[in-house]
């Protein structure tokens, strides 16, 4: 048995190993607070009395379960798929049924029951390379190049796997940003490649600046084989929506150091700060021109998730791959087509997604007003807190400054601080929020991360409740 195997011996006899890169993913500091709060809610709702008669969770992305709305023409048009007799309806408008129709004719037998193949819906996969060509200014899109997964979260990890070498004498490296979601160094742990964490900036609006980029290189010179650079715009769990100019920074140091860009654009459609705008990556690229638009390679990334659709539970995303060699885009599809194709109703959702209503259509009046609905007043200040300006994506990430008393009580008690001050607020006040060591923090910072695409009665309660548990807090550990 080699080294990075582990044998557990189970009950009767009977042997498992367990790869080395599975051990390597740590509980997430989550789990605990997820675990007290699902006590809490049978606590309550065996009547318990506590301080709250309800909890708020905004740990996650999840609009939806955040009294979000969803969109109308998007779940009447799902709802015709599903059952096509609501067609003859003349309650649904008549876009509504004549894009479910159009839908449904894609499919074997108008079924959504249907198998699909592999790299999707030819006719959908068309619409979307127009949509993103339309998107970018008219840069060409080959759709030969985009294919649906279920989640972007699950192409990623696909594209992640096609560049880890675990043959080499040293490991894949991946340079990734601090703060990141976790559910991506996860991913990028259990495939056997290290992770190299270059810090943003938040002293300065979480930038990406490109000496970070250049020190956590030189850092990891020996230890592993750097060969990407992951990039998240707008960002996550920071707020921040890059420049033009920072991405042609970014695009230039990946084509020195002949990197592979890996694009987290999930959050596109969600920028709040008024002199800020999203561009994407292979825009930029194009733009730049030779040698950079016809060498550096990139994938790109999106997801019915994410943004002003908020399906998490149709598992609908794509990615798109730019100056790959067609040799390495054969394996990414002989990869993807091992396991089962995406649902049939994320392709639909994809295709809602990426070709709304528009002016003059009859459900473009409704469409409008509940997606703008959604652009709430976002939240740049906390009192007690520091907390750069929200530019773009779903979460603030507010900086907490926590006085030594706490940060002491947190090590008796066997937890991170910002941990600790998480299970306080979930216990004092009922609101579930994320810790900031979840997702990489500079030493001797502390920050929580929660989730702004919310109603705004529950994002009024939190910041009230939140408001209230810091000063008692601040005041118990003074």
């Amino acid at each position: 048995i080699t080294p990075n195997l582990l044998v557990f011996i189970l009950r009767y006899g009977k042997i498992m190993i367990v790869n080395q890169n599975v051990r390597s993913i740590k509980q997430l500091e989550y789990a605990v607070l997820a675990r007290r709060a699902n006590q809490i809610q049978k606590e309550l709702s065996q009547g318990v009395r506590k301080p709250y008669k309800e909890l708020i969770d905004v740990c996650w992305g999840d609009p939806h379960s955040m009294d979000v709305k969803p969109l109308t023409f998007v779940r009447q048009v799902l709802a015709a798929c599903v059952y096509p007799e609501l067609m003859s309806s003349h309650k649904l408008p008549l876009d509504v049924r004549q894009r479910a129709q159009w839908l449904l004719g894609r499919c074997d037998g108008g079924s959504v029951g249907s198998y699909l193949a592999p790299t999707g819906i030819p006719e959908i996969v068309q619409r979307m390379s127009e949509s993103i060509r339309s998107r970018d200014g008219g840069v060409p899109c080959n759709p030969d190049n985009i294919f649906i997964s279920p989640g972007s979260q699950w192409s990623l990890t696909n594209i992640i796997q096609v560049l880890v070498n675990n043959e080499a004498p040293l490991r894949t490296g991946i340079l990734t940003p601090v703060p990141c979601h976790v559910t991506t160094i996860m991913s990028i742990k259990s495939l056997g490649a290290a992770v190299i964490p270059y810090f943003l900036s938040e002293e300065h609006g979480w930038a990406l600046q490109v000496e970070e980029l250049q020190r956590a290189l030189e850092s990891a010179k020996g230890g592993c084989n750097p060969v990407a650079l992951y990039v998240i715009n707008p960002g996550n769990p920071a707020g921040y929506v890059q420049s033009r100019k920072s991405i042609q920074e970014v695009i230039q140091f990946a084509s020195e150091k002949r990197l592979f860009l890996l694009a987290d654009e999930v959050y596109q459609d969600c920028v709040y700060g008024k002199n800020s705008e999203f561009v994407s990556y292979k825009r930029v690229l194009a733009e730049m021109g030779p040698p950079f638009s016809d060498t550096v390679e990139l994938a790109s990334f999106h997801s019915v998730s994410k943004g002003f659709m908020g399906e998490c539970g149709l598992r609908g995303g794509y990615v798109e791959l730019v100056n790959l060699d067609p040799n390495v885009v054969k394996y990414i599809f002989n990869l993807i087509c091992k396991d089962s194709t995406t649902p049939v109703l994320a392709h639909f959702a994809m295709d809602l997604m990426m070709n709304p209503p528009r002016p003059g259509d009859p459900s473009y009046p409704l469409y409008n007003q509940v997606r703008n609905a959604t652009a709430h007043e976002v939240v740049n200040s906390l009192p007690g807190f520091s907390c750069q300006p929200v530019e773009g994506g779903a979460f603030v990430f507010p900086r907490v400054f926590l006085p030594p008393r706490a940060i002491q009580k947190a090590k008796e008690e066997g937890m991170q601080p910002d941990t600790f001050y998480c299970m306080r607020l979930l216990e004092e006040m009922g609101v579930l929020v994320s810790p900031g060591c979840e997702y990489g923090q500079k030493e001797g910072t502390y920050h929580i991360r929660f989730c702004i695409m919310a109603s705004q009665d529950i994002i009024d309660q939190v910041l009230k409740r939140l408001t209230t548990f810091h000063t008692k807090f601040m005041k118990d550990f003074s």
